[in-house]
């Protein structure tokens, strides 16, 4: 199985922690170079220091906010005027969590601006060089949300539908290219953010956030949360050249958690 990296460029969002930092530090472990991409410059640099180079790989980074779409789109479309980019990582950290009903319209607004349209600014970027490359991986973290709406994240689930759905249609686009755009369905997986959710799920209901993990580790077949690197291995897998004729799909890694197909 050909999962080799070396001579391949990575841009992996939000990563200078959680998922999107996992998926750096395994596609460097397989010889890819990788360029971080983060608001937080201090991060960026810590994060950079740390990956592996063994390979001669050569690792960077860009700092831009995904409130800011027009400095993102800038700073990206510069990026690609000097660098192809073989495998893109789309990842950003999802709306704050609460009843649909209660959800303000510009919760909405901003969540399609961060998740959706900076995906879409990204992959306008790089995809001329993924062509000329003739080698081109999207990789959308989403959320199981795509198959089976989580409740309490109405804002969530609305936007990882859309986001999904751009996905499906863009690989109808570009699979002639040789270019394949994939979507992971991370489940409750250990990072801040699930220690964020749990926190505020346990205060509503009255219990601690012990009880509250208790209560979504019943529903998870395998009885644990998942780590960071585990979604990080399934994304190593799509961006590598034994995942070719995978295309247009979505992957949950959730233990088993999601209820269908």
């Amino acid at each position: 199985m050909d999962l080799d990296l070396k001579n391949k460029n990575a841009l992996v969002c939000g990563s200078t922690q959680g998922i999107g930092k996992a998926i750096a530090v395994e596609l460097a472990l397989l010889g890819a170079n990788v360029t971080l991409l983060a608001r937080n410059e201090s991060k960026l640099k810590n994060v950079v220091a740390g990956l592996d180079s063994s390979k001669g790989q050569k690792h960077g980074y860009l700092a831009a906010d995904f409130t800011k779409p027009d400095e993102l789109k800038k700073k990206t479309e510069e990026y690609a005027t000097k660098n192809s980019v073989h495998i893109l990582i789309n990842n950003t950290g999802g709306p704050a969590g609460g009843p649909i009903l209660e959800a303000k319209t510009e919760e909405f607004t901003q969540a399609f601006s961060n998740h959706l349209l900076c995906n879409h600014i990204l992959v306008q970027a790089v995809v001329d060089g993924m062509k000329k490359e003739k080698y081109g991986r999207i990789i959308n973290i989403i959320s199981t949300s795509v198959k089976q709406p989580i409740k309490g994240l109405g804002v969530s689930n609305t936007i990882r539908a859309a986001v999904a759905n751009w996905s499906k249609t863009l690989a109808g686009e570009l699979g002639t290219f040789g270019i394949t755009v994939n979507n992971i369905l991370p489940g409750a997986t250990n990072t801040e953010r699930l220690n964020t959710l749990l926190d505020a799920r346990a205060k509503k209901a009255g219990l601690s956030s012990k009880e509250e993990a208790q209560e979504w580790l019943k529903e998870i077949p395998l009885g644990r949360f998942a780590e960071a690197s585990e979604i990080a291995a399934t994304a190593a897998f799509l961006a590598s050249p034994a995942a070719s004729y995978i295309n247009g799909i979505n992957v949950p890694v959730d233990g088993g958690r999601t209820g269908c197909l």
